[in-house]
């Protein structure tokens, strides 16, 4: 592990990507050294507003290259394994965008990798942690304020319908709108409740998008068993007719938290004459770097990231157990596996 000197970063996909690179820089002690794109219209267009740093269409250069430390992987979701697993096995540390992989098989090639390389870090870019608003509630849940969570409910509402029909989700295999959008709510409410999902049972359907070029469920949700016997159900609507939105409800024996296109609030009584409390926190509040400076410092100071290698394959298993039950139409338990041998 590096523990010293100056850590040099490299960035995959410069879509998403190019807001890493504030991230890194945002540690006087990193420095980007190099950025990628198989796009050369894109690679030229974001490069040129970092003049200096150089560039490369061939990801295997930053993730095979000894001069460099970390990689942040923005690429394509079905490019992330095995650029996550040749970057490991070059001794790099890894910050990847969701999701982590697509398939189990995927996911357990880079658990072995995670094994085999025990000193090297890995985090996830679940931003919705950095959000002040999902702050707050948890701060008030860990307090007792709201009493005993017994029902969660997170619906991830895409609004860009576009991105499936016409971009690029829409023409890579086994494209999942759960690994690419519920995701975050599975990690919201993962962080919140500190409880682990036991089993899934998940339905779905393409109508809004049957007549299009994407064929697999655009809207898919998922009734989920937690190990405290609570009970949760979480969506992801890729279809949905409103402004990208992740709506959250918390309902605890004291309190219940909601969160919808039109604001947010805390319920402190059944009377309908009773006010709620308004929520005045930031939402979204967050930038797709914020989770850098976190990593960069797990890095050179040795302590763990905001999300942790272990917390990104555990939320990943969840969402795999999702779209297992999706296919079989079944109850699936959660197949956890320990990062560490």
């Amino acid at each position: 592990m590096k523990t010293n000197g100056e850590l040099r970063a490299g960035v995959i996909g410069l879509g998403v990507g190019e807001k890493h690179i504030a991230g890194y820089q945002a540690d006087e002690r990193c420095q980007v050294v190099l950025l990628c794109d198989t796009d050369s219209a894109k690679l030229s267009q974001v490069g040129s507003r970092y003049p200096g740093i150089p560039r490369t269409n061939d990801p295997e250069e930053a993730l095979t290259n000894t001069e460099i430390d970390v990689v942040s992987i923005a690429s394509y979701d079905n490019f992330h394994c095995d650029q996550i697993v040749l970057a490991l096995k070059h001794g790099k540390h890894v910050f990847v965008e969701k999701p982590l992989c697509l398939m189990q098989e995927e996911l357990d090639d880079i658990i072995r990798q995670l094994r085999c390389n025990p000193d090297l870090k890995l985090s996830s870019n679940l931003i919705l942690r950095k959000t002040p608003r999902f702050i707050e509630l948890r701060e008030r849940l860990q307090s007792g304020a709201l009493g005993v969570p017994y029902y969660w409910e997170g619906d991830y509402d895409y609004g860009r319908l576009h991105k499936i029909t016409e971009g690029w989700r829409g023409q890579i295999p086994y494209y999942s709108v759960v690994h690419g959008g519920a995701i975050h709510l599975l990690d919201l409410i993962w962080w919140l409740s500190g409880k682990k999902v036991l089993r899934v049972h998940s339905i779905g359907n393409n109508l809004a998008t049957e007549n299009t070029k994407y064929k697999r469920q655009s809207l898919v949700t998922t009734i989920l068993d937690l190990d405290d016997g609570s009970s949760a159900k979480v969506s992801a609507n890729f279809a949905s007719v409103v402004p990208h939105h992740h709506k959250l409800s918390v309902y605890g024996t004291k309190g219940t938290f909601e969160q919808s296109h039109l604001g947010a609030a805390y319920f402190w009584s059944r009377d309908p004459q009773s006010s709620p409390e308004l929520v005045n926190s930031t939402y979204p509040g967050t930038a797709k770097g914020d989770m850098l400076p976190s990593f960069v410092k797990s890095i050179l100071d040795g302590n763990e990231p905001e999300v942790s290698a272990q917390e990104v394959v555990d939320v990943m298993s969840v969402s795999l157990a999702i779209e297992e039950s999706l296919q079989s139409q079944q109850p699936v338990n959660v197949n956890y596996q320990s990062i560490y041998n």
